[in-house]
């Protein structure tokens, strides 16, 4: 299969994967505070990983000078990005979550520019512009009351945080299995979070853990939005450029604004989407000047 199709592939089922993990996780985090969903899911997903890399026989070989970029990659990425994500989730609406943090891609045309040295041109300039307005213009609706507006801070954080780790994984080298990669960034990210999730295991409620609704959504988190969409993202970016690849993330709000409405029964007003049409447009720009 052609190298930018199935790269294209690889990051838009990632991205729609993820849509749906807002509803998921605005169910669950009613139930497990952020800190100890995202070490759950880390756990999960890590059992996951080394069974599939066991079974398909990768190679998990890393070069030494690389370890740093797998340490950031992993605070950076998989803890402090998905703590702040399941944080604005819990403190305001799946829509909003898989809305604001599909501002992504603007944000990685920047640290492209920085890091990788991709150049930055006047579309992409524009699309940053329209993408940041729209965000802002989302976390500060009039209607919205305070702890949905530090949701909205949150999921801002979780965006720029997402992005930076995108664009770190273009650092390693093409050769390495991406379940590798996937694998160690988790363990890196359990190991930041342990200290501070051990202390409060205690509070969880486990009759409530114990419902098949609340199993079925951590395994979903953990199998199929963390082991398999972080694959299938890291996968994705090996074959196109950080730029070009994070527009993908386009089909997140689609997804989740959709189940939000349908699933969840959350309302949306026009001021939201007079700024998810801004965050669109300026992602929308950059896909056609790839064209």
């Amino acid at each position: 299969m052609n190298k930018i199709l199935l790269g294209s592939l690889y990051l838009a089922l990632a991205s729609s994967i993820w849509g749906g993990m807002y509803v998921v996780v605005k169910v669950v985090v009613a139930v497990v505070p952020p800190l100890e969903l995202v070490w759950i899911r880390y756990l999960i997903a890590i059992v996951a990983l080394v069974s599939i890399g066991l079974i398909t026989r990768q190679k998990w070989g890393i070069n030494r000078k690389h370890i740093w970029i797998l340490v950031l990659i992993g605070v950076i990425g998989y803890a402090i990005s998905i703590v702040t994500q399941e944080t604005g989730t819990l403190l305001s609406t799946a829509q909003m979550g898989a809305m604001i943090t599909s501002s992504t891609p603007a944000f990685m045309v920047i640290f492209a520019r920085l890091i990788l040295k991709e150049q930055l041109t006047k579309k992409q300039g524009i699309s940053v512009i329209l993408a940041t307005i729209g965000v802002l213009l989302i976390i500060g609706v009039g209607n919205l009351d305070f702890n949905s507006k530090l949701g909205g801070i949150s999921l801002l954080i979780a965006a720029l945080t997402w992005a930076l780790m995108s664009v770190l994984i273009k650092l390693l080298p093409d050769s390495y299995s991406q379940i590798a990669v996937t694998t160690y960034a988790s363990v890196i990210a359990v190991i930041i979070l342990t200290p501070f999730v051990l202390p409060r295991l205690n509070e969880l409620n486990i009759a409530e853990l114990s419902h098949p609704t609340m199993w079925g959504g951590l395994l979903y988190l953990g199998i199929i939005s963390t082991a398999g969409a972080f694959y299938l993202w890291s996968r994705g970016l090996q074959l196109l450029n950080a730029s070009g690849g994070g527009l993908f993330f386009f089909f997140q709000p689609m997804v989740g604004a959709f189940l939000g409405w349908l699933l969840l029964g959350e309302r949306i007003g026009v001021t939201f989407w007079i700024g998810s049409a801004l965050i669109l447009a300026g992602v929308l720009l950059v896909i056609t000047e790839k064209r």
